[in-house]
């Protein structure tokens, strides 16, 4: 009786000692690849954004999915999939490339093209705190939009997690982190009259004037000079209910810093006049 329950306990504690080197892992499946490029396009067609290719990888940046809208150039579908694999196997948007090699460490741009796009508009897709994969546009309007589709693909995830009775939004650290590293919306529900915004400046912005949408912004990291009010200079029209100037004249000069907020009514320009250093800060936009 002794032998056969120290025989058993032997085997628990096998048991656990190797489920403890274990853990349990994520996967992305084809219809979350599916459910990704969804999200990607309807983005786009909220946004009218004029085109674009879409690709899906795995953890170990193997394409999965991809879809190419109407109108994008032909050598885009190579682009997006160097994006999507570049930002799962290095586990970073590919801006923070693009941004190292445009600060002059050129030697990056040596890394083999097969696993290496250091272009904007590649982020990883996260499931619960893992990388399950990632997700590559290229051919929208800009290389910004480009980063904003492949956000709205990864996002739909965590946008998933809304619940009938309890319509609760989450995004853990992981996406709020890497979202900031790029500067992009983390969420986008403008059909409820509202937007995220993990944004990131590290030289002045033009002036800015928003029709329909309030700004609230929360200072999370870094000094910037904001200016309110005043005239907007060579202001035109950007898109719908949007007008961008190169400055303001005249206004209120105000010094930003962490922990601050300021709210900038709709119809009221504002202009990032300089930034010191990297400037980390929400905005919620109301509409």
């Amino acid at each position: 009786m002794i032998r056969l329950a120290f025989t058993t306990l032997l085997v628990l504690s096998a048991a656990i000692f190797a489920n403890a080197q274990t853990i349990e892992k994520k996967a992305l499946t084809i219809d979350g690849a599916k459910k990704v490029i969804a999200g990607a396009i309807a983005y786009a067609k909220k946004n009218n954004a004029p085109g674009g290719v879409i690709a899906v990888v795995d953890e170990g940046g193997n394409l999965m999915a991809l879809e190419r809208l109407d109108g994008t150039f032909a050598a885009g579908a190579n682009i997006s999939i160097g994006k999507a694999r570049t930002a799962v196997l290095f586990k970073r948007p590919t801006k923070a490339f693009e941004d190292i090699i445009k600060n002059g460490r050129t030697a990056m741009v040596a890394l083999p093209d097969a696993f290496f796009t250091p272009l904007q508009g590649g982020v990883p897709i996260t499931i619960d705190g893992q990388i399950v994969g990632g997700v590559g546009v290229s051919g929208a309007a800009s290389a910004q939009q480009d980063e904003e589709l492949a956000m709205a693909g990864a996002n739909v995830f965590a946008e998933a997690k809304v619940s009938d009775n309890q319509p609760v939004l989450f995004f853990d650290a992981k996406q709020v982190s890497t979202s900031f590293s790029s500067g992009s919306v983390l969420l986008d529900s403008s059909d409820r009259h509202y937007m995220v915004h993990t944004s990131r400046r590290d030289k002045p912005g033009l002036a800015e004037i928003h029709a329909l949408d309030t700004d609230i912004i929360y200072v999370l990291q870094g000094n910037a000079t904001f200016v309110t009010g005043g005239t907007p200079v060579d202001a035109k029209q950007t898109e719908p209910n949007e007008m961008r100037g190169s400055r303001i004249e005249g206004g209120i000069t105000r010094q930003l810093s962490k922990g601050q907020v300021i709210i900038v009514p709709n119809n009221t320009p504002h202009w990032f006049k300089e930034v010191n250093g990297e400037f980390l800060y929400y905005t919620i936009k109301v509409r």
